[in-house]
């Protein structure tokens, strides 16, 4: 006979399948009387457990209640859960990466580990068609998203730009996602100050580090936070330009990490942006497809001039590639 504790489990697991259930059916598959498959149903009532009366033929079924309760899962659903999991928090499906994230790091903490060795094996054998962006491994994400539950800190190597890595140690506060990447919010001990970290540059190492008390986050809204950090701040030129444009159409074509739009007038906006290259950032503001005059940086306006008089010697005929000489106005084209 089971445990008392153990038979409510096993009546659980039984419940949770799309039948109903004869008090006879149960009371055999449990090796207990019905008074006793009775009393069990009621402490499953008195735990939140909405199992439901079936009228005429004494069963019993599971439905659906007022609160969310622990759900119990065989193997082959929690392969099926975690799988699935896997997947969203890769974006297939828009507004639940965080959820699928959070749910992830609860059911990677309990996972068997006969469990997880076939969710990573079925892992290791799946190919995924990729979106063109950056790809970050589930199991690091979950690491990571653990860390920042937990209130531990996080050891790990960050590679750079130029591909060499470093030794990181932070305590991690937020994962945000952008929509094509996800990105660490968290403070760094040895630069003691705030830092954003992109988590496909992320690779975690074991042990991670003592649990620490949360600080006050840098700004209450996080979102805008990241992406005014990662749009223009980490860059050698940072570019201020008015598009003369309403700032709904321009921001549908500038990614929240590309910069920051903000509203004017109803037809024109600010955009903050930057780049490493004068040529990206001209060539990106010149295919908006909008008129747009440059504030800042100055040498950006001057490229730009530059960039214009080659292209109008290119529709003449003339032959365009080399240095030419900037217009003689002083006045920054407007260019779209």
């Amino acid at each position: 006979m089971w445990e008392t504790s153990a038979r409510l489990l096993r009546l659980l697991s039984l419940l949770q399948t799309p039948r109903d259930w004869r008090g006879a059916d149960l009371a055999e598959h449990l090796g207990v009387d019905i008074r006793t498959v009775r009393r069990d149903i009621q402490k499953l009532r008195d735990l939140g457990y909405p199992v439901h009366a079936t009228p005429g033929a004494a069963g019993y079924r599971l439905g659906a209640g007022s609160k969310l309760p622990p759900l119990l899962l065989d193997d082959d659903e929690a392969v099926a859960v975690a799988v699935g999991l896997r997947t969203a928090v890769r974006g297939a499906v828009t507004g639940i990466e965080d959820s699928s994230l959070r749910a992830l790091a609860k059911l990677d903490q309990v996972l068997p580990s006969r469990v997880r060795h076939r969710v990573g094996l079925l892992h290791s054998v799946t190919v995924a068609v990729p979106d063109g962006g950056p790809t970050v491994d589930p199991d690091v994400l979950a690491a990571i998203a653990s860390a920042c539950r937990d209130r531990q800190r996080l050891r790990f190597d960050y590679r750079r730009h130029d591909g060499s890595t470093s030794p990181r140690e932070t305590e991690p506060h937020r994962l945000v996602h952008t929509g094509r990447r996800w990105y660490l919010v968290g403070w760094d001990t040895d630069r003691r100050d705030w830092r954003t970290y992109r988590a496909d540059r992320v690779r975690p190492r074991i042990p991670g580090g003592p649990r620490f008390l949360p600080r006050t986050p840098p700004d209450v809204d996080l979102a805008g936070y990241l992406t005014r950090g990662v749009s223009s701040a980490p860059y050698r030129y940072r570019a201020r330009i008015t598009v003369y444009a309403p700032a709904e159409a321009v921001a549908d074509r500038i990614p929240p990490t590309v910069g920051v739009v903000e509203t004017v007038t109803g037809d024109s906006c600010m955009l903050h942006t930057g780049s490493n290259s004068l040529d990206e950032l001209a060539l990106y503001v010149g295919l908006l497809g909008f008129r747009f005059r440059i504030h800042e940086p100055a040498e950006l306006t001057a490229h730009v001039r530059e960039l214009a008089t080659r292209l109008a010697q290119a529709g003449e005929g003339a032959p365009c590639g080399g240095p030419v000489r900037s217009p003689s106005t002083t006045e920054t084209p407007a260019a779209g």
